[in-house]
């Protein structure tokens, strides 16, 4: 009789750094794939629901909760070493680089890699980050998702920035700028911030810290 498969949580964390979109790995310390890079991710605790496993993977990796977390998909061949392979079901957060504490440990030690720049990934956790990145940027187009990716204030240019760094082009500041208002998704504070040596610039902020469609 073949084995069941394992049930596990795998946790896809992006950020934005300096213009980058990076994604949170981790170095195994075990077999399988020793030393090579994996999302984070484990076995639920019995009697844990997923959606508390993954809350729990994103604050043992990041030290935040508060932030955009969403189911992505359920994959069943990641795995070909595990007995009876894995049943993944992995979700995707969001967090403003500026907030994270990563885990410090001797081992599965955590690092940011740039989506353009990856390293060799364990059990095609490729295939997890394209879907993950495929899903972010369809999002982008009709809901709030980038608010968990800047702080609670931000100028127009820096949220153009994220838009870019996660569309992977340069996008045109008029029609950007036009688009996004046109959501209704964002409002100004009335506060302004010096950006280089022209004048200062609106502050804006989201109308919702909750994830919203439209």
């Amino acid at each position: 009789m073949s084995s069941p498969p394992t049930l596990s949580v795998v946790v896809v964390i992006f950020t934005v750094v300096d213009g980058d979109l990076q994604a949170l790995l981790i170095n195994r310390s075990g077999e399988p794939n020793q030393g090579v890079w994996a999302i984070p991710g484990g076995l639920l605790i019995p009697g844990e629901s997923l959606v508390d496993a993954a809350t729990r993977k994103l604050v043992d990796e990041t030290g935040v909760h508060d932030v955009f977390l969403e189911q992505l998909y359920t994959f069943d061949d990641l795995d070909d070493v595990t007995p009876g392979g894995t049943l993944a079901m992995t979700y995707f957060a969001l967090v403003d680089h500026e907030r994270v504490r990563l885990a410090e440990r001797a081992d599965w030690q955590p690092a940011w890699f740039s989506m353009q720049e990856l390293p060799k990934l364990a059990f095609n956790n490729e295939r997890v980050l394209a879907y993950a990145l495929e899903r972010l940027r369809n999002k982008l187009q009709y809901t709030n998702v980038a608010y968990s990716l800047l702080p609670g204030r931000f100028t127009l240019s820096q949220l153009q920035r994220v838009y870019e760094s996660i569309l992977g082009r340069e996008m045109d500041k008029r029609n950007f700028r036009k688009r996004v208002l046109s959501l209704e998704i964002i409002e100004s504070t009335g506060e302004h911030q010096a950006e280089g040596a022209g004048r200062p610039a609106l502050l804006y902020e989201f109308t919702s810290q909750e994830p919203i469609s439209l």
